[in-house]
């Protein structure tokens, strides 16, 4: 298995550079298995949203295609799932793969009230004022 960077992934989704993309999608198809990990993803959706400009629900189009991928494996594909499914409904990826990696069974304490709101509006677990 081999584990990629953002700037691999990036390259593939915004093909902004053509060599570099033909280059980064022709060693993803070598590979039997490609990691992703979560870090890597929340760069990866900062990257998107920040440098270029991409629109959340775009954004979340990419990660769940990114996740169909045959010889593509996340971190955690359970959490990054719930928090792609939040990010397209509205949630900061960052802060629902936070939520997401917690699990339910947990209580996540934040100071942030409008993710508290967000979370109690999308049933994503029970957040709580330290």
């Amino acid at each position: 298995m081999t584990a990629v960077d953002t700037n691999v992934l990036v390259r593939v989704i915004t093909n902004d550079d053509r060599a570099q993309a033909a280059r980064a999608v022709a060693f993803l198809r070598r590979q039997d298995m490609v990691f992703v990990s979560k870090t890597v993803l929340l760069e990866l959706e900062w990257v998107l949203r920040s440098a270029y400009r991409i629109r959340r629900e775009d954004i979340a189009l990419a990660l769940r295609r990114l996740g169909e991928v045959s010889n593509a494996e996340f971190e955690d594909q359970a959490a990054v799932s719930q928090a792609i499914s939040w990010l397209s409904q509205g949630m900061d990826f960052a802060d629902a793969l936070h939520l997401a990696s917690a699990g339910r069974e947990s209580d996540f304490a934040t100071f942030d009230a409008a993710l508290r709101r967000k979370a109690r509006r999308l049933n994503a677990g029970n957040l709580i004022a330290p």
